[in-house]
């Protein structure tokens, strides 16, 4: 029976995505740079090399973010000049930031513990969750650069559970990312939940042992017939 839901934050809950094409499209202007399509893939490139070595233990969270600007600028800057200009990008984005719709409606449906389990900083999901006024509606925080693991390890999930005090087997993970979050946490021994916004289902195939929804209104039905 499900008692604990963990979730995943960016794109999930956050509307990373959105909020970042908006403040990247600003910052490019500001730093004489095009705000283009290209650009703008290109960031999104180098940040999922930059979290994908994060994921790997290869980096720590600081630089995994300088990473993503040298990826991006496609040369090194010093780490002074790489903070500098990854804060003039994050007061943009933060200004920009919005929860996805159905998020507040799904929180208040679900009559379950809740936490967060997120390869991002403590202070930035600490931050981010409260200025979206979600913050009070989850008992356990967990980020990587405190857990020093990240998803998919296995370990890090079984650390959610931990911290409930419950069994992965009744705790349920959700998160937008197929591998990285329903498989590794199903993997896990949790019950592992793929949030599809994109629909992708036409050509994706859903694992044996993964349960999929297309958005958050589907949650509250799909968690009560797990627990039947």
């Amino acid at each position: 029976m499900i008692e604990a839901v963990l979730w995943d934050v960016d794109d999930t809950l956050f509307d990373f995505s959105g909020s970042d094409r908006r403040a990247l499209s600003r910052h490019f202007q500001a730093e004489g740079l095009p705000p283009s399509v290209a650009s703008v893939e290109r960031w999104q490139q180098a940040t999922e090399v930059a979290y994908g070595r994060l994921a790997a233990g290869e980096l720590t969270y600081e630089e995994c973010q300088r990473q993503r600007v040298a990826g991006f600028l496609g040369r090194t800057l010093d780490d002074v000049a790489a903070d500098a200009w990854l804060r003039r990008y994050t007061a943009l984005f933060e200004r920009a930031w919005t929860a996805f719709p159905d998020v507040t409606a799904a929180l208040a449906a679900l009559p379950y513990r809740h936490g967060i389990l997120s390869n991002s900083s403590t202070a930035h999901q600490e931050r981010r969750l409260t200025a979206l006024g979600l913050r009070h509606h989850f008992e356990v925080l967990l980020c990587a650069d405190r857990l020093a693991r990240a998803k998919p390890d296995p370990s890090a999930f079984l650390a959610g559970c931990e911290a409930f005090g419950l069994p992965p087997e009744a705790v349920a993970y959700v998160g937008d990312q197929l591998d990285t979050d329903a498989v590794a946490a199903r993997d896990a021994g949790l019950v592992g939940i793929w949030l599809d916004r994109a629909r992708s289902t036409a050509t994706v195939s859903v694992p044996v042992g993964v349960h999929r929804v297309p958005g958050l209104a589907d949650l509250p039905r799909l968690l009560a017939a797990l627990g039947e």
